[in-house]
């Protein structure tokens, strides 16, 4: 619009003026074409001097109006809250109950009595090993163990009647209690050629298959897991130690599966590893599905500071001045419509979440400029959108 009105005035002046006082249909009447060009020069002369002109005339429109025109804003009235800050690690899904039951007897192993997925409970029977004829040892060692016994209780009864010798007593005590040891450990070593759970859980893995040769603490036979007691374990930089301690609050996701728990500090590491600086601690985490496996990777959040009844502020509505020192704008009224924008100083703490606590410089039932406040300067009127 300002484009056109311009080149209507241009034109209404051009027409209304001649160098020599010539109109331009004189002159090209005259047909002299050295006049012509000569007009043409003058009256491209004369617009752009009118433009320059119109040119001044519009930029102190421009910056007078908008000088004068109000920021259009949003604000928000500030309220007390409770702040929290999390210091954000990465962290590994464990459990103490994902071992390899290696063979502790050296023979063939003759049968394995369970599958891969299987659930079994303490004590129960998973493989077995052949003892080599060792059963038929224990059965001849009881037998002895028996006759010694019954020899020993004898020779007691007829010590315990003055009948009979000491050493008669003595060396029968002696055999019996030799029979037992040599007992006790022939019934050891059969009992290593049957692997039993230690624990109840899932046998993930049958690693040797029977017939195969096993070889005590070389072979491992099959893996156990258990589920149901996970825990995500983390290494927390050292700064945060006094901060951080059974109980604390924490949020753990396992994006891998999509979940995320809220936990606490079941235990809290008493050794600080010198090559990281940081110590380790453990959050329990529910396994209802069974989807939470060992050597998950975990994203926690632990809780390191709390602040109740304090002030946060959204984070990009805050400014730096030359002296490094934080700044907002506030927003006071004029009339119901009007306001200004009142610079002021803040001393920060900790941010999260794109929020940062604010510990001196504006009150609660303050109103703080959010939208536009970049632009602000001290002082300018403001209105607030609607």
């Amino acid at each position: 619009m300002k484009k056109a009105i311009l080149f209507l005035i241009t034109l209404i002046t051009l027409a209304s003026c001649g160098g020599d006082n010539q109109s331009v249909d004189a002159v090209i009447n005259s047909g002299d074409m050295t006049a012509v060009k000569a007009k043409r020069a003058e009256m491209n002369k004369q617009q752009r001097e009118l433009k320059a002109e119109i040119d001044k005339l519009n930029q102190y429109i421009e910056t007078h109006e908008k000088k004068d025109r109000p920021a259009l804003v949003t604000a928000e009235v500030i309220k007390d809250t409770l702040f929290k800050h999390f210091v954000e690690v990465q962290g590994n899904v464990e459990t103490d109950q994902n071992v390899v039951l290696n063979a502790e007897y050296s023979g063939v192993l003759t049968n394995v009595y369970v599958k891969e997925g299987q659930r079994v409970s303490k004590g129960q029977r998973l493989a077995k090993i052949d003892d080599g004829g060792l059963s038929s040892q224990v059965a001849q060692q009881e037998a002895q163990m028996a006759l010694a016994q019954t020899t020993f209780e004898r020779q007691q009864r007829l010590w315990e009647q003055k009948i009979g010798s000491e050493i008669q007593y003595l060396q029968a005590k002696t055999n019996y209690e030799s029979a037992k040891n040599v007992t006790q450990q022939l019934r050891s070593q059969l009992s290593k050629t049957v692997i039993t759970a230690p624990f109840s859980g899932v046998v993930d893995e049958i690693i040797s298959d029977p017939g195969q040769v096993v070889v005590p603490g070389q072979t491992p036979v099959l893996r156990l897991v258990n589920l149901s007691d996970m825990y995500v374990k983390a290494s927390i930089p050292e700064t945060y130690l006094k901060n951080i301690k059974k109980g604390t609050q924490v949020k753990v996701n396992l994006a891998s599966i999509n979940e995320e728990f809220t936990g606490t500090v079941r235990q809290v590491s008493n050794y600080i590893n010198p090559n990281n600086r940081s110590f380790d601690i453990q959050v329990e985490i529910p396994n209802k599905d069974g989807l939470v496996k060992p050597n998950l990777i975990a994203t926690v959040k632990v809780n390191d500071y709390s602040a109740e009844n304090t002030i946060t502020v959204p984070e990009n509505i805050l400014q730096e001045n030359a002296a490094g020192e934080t700044i907002a704008y506030l927003y006071q009224p004029i009339n119901d419509s009007i306001g200004v924008a009142k610079r002021v100083l803040l001393e920060t703490g900790l941010s999260y979440e794109n929020h940062t606590e604010v510990k001196s410089g504006i009150k609660k039932g303050d109103t703080i400029i959010k939208e536009g406040a970049k632009t602000l300067r001290d002082g300018q009127k403001v209105t607030i959108k609607n």
